[in-house]
């Protein structure tokens, strides 16, 4: 029966922060100047001049992948404090606004702002995306829509451990990620739709090329030679989504984990879910596959209360406390993870069920400045300053034990 390498890759985009104002400050080009010396094509510029994003190696095991982290945040953030910038892993900023912000240079993103007007101009956002690897072969690409039709119900459970989003533009949202409200706004974003093939899902992308919908530029619709699909399917911005080019399934909901152990955590438990999903499909079962309106309504949960909410389990037609939901996801894949290596990383799950994610802390500190007397800006300020010092923990505590 066919199986996949399940290699790991992990892309970050970060926040660049003046420390000073707190402001985000558009200082990209001097840290691509300067990052590239060291990082090469693993450093990339992304829509606004204040976001910047990394890549990882191709990781074989969950362990290379944290020591891909710890290099790629130590020097990510090194680099922004040569710059007079520091660095915050979080999916917004507590309040600074996307009108203020600059648009990078180039001509992708000059046909994103002209083809998308204010739904791209607004995305000041920032995520997580984690892909899982295949490989390029006919099969791979069979299984891997397999596994995609049912990693969907997962989907909202891993925006739930993972929200960072709970502000924007100076405002309390009552949501835990805001950043999956503003990225809706795109076409072709949210829950990926369910295909009975991979010859069904490439029908889609060539139907999208052919209209053109997909770009304004010509030369990005010429098919590849592996799959005949689009040269650039990437404007196809699914919560999970095929990359055949990469031969990899990329997992896109999550939010950026301010906390690295926590990223680490999440990526392990992907990995380990399809990894189950794919043990179950060699033993002929599945997991249920379910219809996008019933998906969407555990994302909104998600969205809105992260770890404190309910999810809805639709085979038993009930409410389940989302902490509870963590526990059991640990349980449905513990016959995969020793393999995979990655026992320790995905306990961290609970750990994440029990202390809340990066929104809940933020909201925390948050609270406490404005209850201990603060104005309301200083208290985003307490917030940015406690986003900057965390995301920086973790590359700081790792890097004396990874002998880098």
């Amino acid at each position: 029966m066919p199986t996949a390498p399940l290699t790991i890759g992990i892309e970050e985009e970060y926040q660049i922060i003046d420390p000073q104002t707190r402001e985000l400050t558009s200082y990209v080009q001097q840290m691509m100047n300067r990052g590239r010396v060291v990082l090469g094509a693993q450093l990339k510029p992304e829509f606004m001049q204040s976001q910047i994003e990394v890549g990882s190696h191709i990781c074989r095991n969950i362990k290379e992948a944290r020591q891909e982290l710890i290099r790629l945040r130590r020097t990510v953030c090194e680099v922004a404090e040569q710059t007079g910038a520091v660095i915050v892993a979080a999916s917004t900023h507590p309040f600074s606004r996307w009108q203020d912000q600059q648009i990078s240079e180039g001509a992708r993103y000059d046909d994103l702002a002209t083809e998308m007007k204010d739904a791209a101009r607004r995305l000041l956002i920032f995520g997580m995306h984690i892909h899982l690897g295949f490989g390029k072969t006919p099969e791979a690409f069979e299984l891997m829509i397999e596994t995609e039709n049912q990693l969907r119900y997962f989907l909202p459970h891993l925006l739930a451990l993972t929200t960072s989003s709970p502000f924007w533009h100076g405002r309390d949202t009552g949501l835990k990620s805001y950043r999956s409200l503003v990225f809706e706004n795109m076409p072709r974003s949210g829950i990926p739709p369910q295909f009975g093939s991979f010859s069904e899902y490439q029908n889609y992308v060539n139907i999208m090329g052919k209209v053109g919908s997909l770009s304004r530029r010509a030369d990005t619709l010429k098919p590849t030679s592996d799959t005949g699909s689009l040269g650039d399917p990437t404007k196809i911005w699914w919560d999970a989504r095929p990359h055949p080019d990469l031969g990899t399934l990329e997992v896109r909901i999550c939010d950026m984990c301010t906390n690295m152990d926590e990223a680490i955590a999440v990526a392990a438990l992907i990995q380990a879910l399809v990894a189950k999903l794919i043990k179950l499909r060699n033993q002929n079962m599945s997991w249920r596959i379910y219809e996008n309106r019933f998906i969407d309504e555990n994302k909104w949960r998600a969205v809105r209360y992260g770890i404190d909410g309910k999810l809805i389990d639709f085979g038993a037609e009930t409410e389940v406390p989302m902490r509870f939901l963590a526990q059991e996801l640990v349980e449905i894949v513990d016959d995969v993870v020793d393999e995979l290596g990655s026992r320790s990383e995905v306990s961290l799950i609970k750990t994440i069920a029990d202390a809340g994610t990066s929104a809940d802390r933020q909201l925390r500190v948050y609270r406490r400045a404005i209850n201990g007397g603060a104005e309301h800006q200083e208290a985003l300020f307490a917030v940015v300053d406690h986003l900057v010092k965390e995301t920086a923990e973790g590359w700081r505590k790792a890097t004396p034990e990874s002998g880098e």
